[in-house]
């Protein structure tokens, strides 16, 4: 199991802003609370924390990598087993995870991270390869400029299939300005790390991947 624990920064500044991440979850396909891969679906914890509960590692990914690039929040991944069955509410859950979960938002929170993310697991080894490639792709986000996200969004938005082509066609630019940007966003790159974060994230719950099984010892 992942539990994510995710925690506004500068609240005091800046006011509660966990309704509006929320929101941006509820209108999230994927981490819908009947969604595949979804256990428990964010809910607010305490102060201003949020946290759920996966069973899919890539989802994960794809939920740091989307809060990351939100700005303002701390995030901590807790890969580990949780003590079953499950409360209704994730903020009664209890067991490894959601220890590991609070470890990792408090070590994402330290100054001097590059980028706010921490990963704690049942395999120690495994969650901070998990978290080395998480920072080093958000750090990678972070750079990006709002042109290549444009594109990378009208990509995504465009769905499975979408062709070049078509984002050149939907933003009244070229075909060439659309690979240009995309090389230099370095989407690329990202896209082929993501299935890595995935693996070390299972491996780092304890979970036997293929690749695994199939290390010599």
């Amino acid at each position: 199991m992942l539990v994510l624990t995710i925690d506004q920064q500068g609240s005091r500044r800046l006011g509660d802003r966990v309704q509006e991440l929320l929101a941006s979850f509820d209108t999230t396909p994927s981490l819908a609370a009947d969604a595949p891969g979804v256990v428990r679906p964010f809910e607010r914890t305490v102060g201003d924390e949020v946290q759920c509960v996966l069973d899919d590692a890539a989802l994960g990914v794809d939920v740091v990598l989307a809060v990351l690039r939100r700005g303002g929040w701390s995030v901590g991944v807790g890969a580990g087993p949780v003590d079953e069955p499950l409360p209704a509410s994730t903020r009664a859950g209890s067991g490894p995870a959601f220890v590991l979960a609070r470890e990792a938002v408090e070590h994402a929170k330290s100054r001097g991270r590059a980028v706010p993310v921490a990963v704690g697991g049942v395999r120690p080894d495994r969650a901070a390869e998990a978290a080395a490639v998480l920072t080093l792709v958000g750090a990678l986000a972070e750079r990006r400029t709002s042109a290549g996200w444009q594109v990378i969004d009208a990509l995504q938005d465009a769905g499975v299939g979408a062709r070049q082509e078509d984002v050149a066609e939907r933003l009244g630019i070229t075909q060439q300005a659309v690979s240009q940007r995309l090389r230099t966003a370095l989407w690329a790159e990202e896209l082929a790390a993501r299935p890595l974060i995935a693996r070390l994230l299972d491996e780092a719950a304890g979970r036997d991947t293929d690749e695994e099984r199939e290390r010599p010892e």
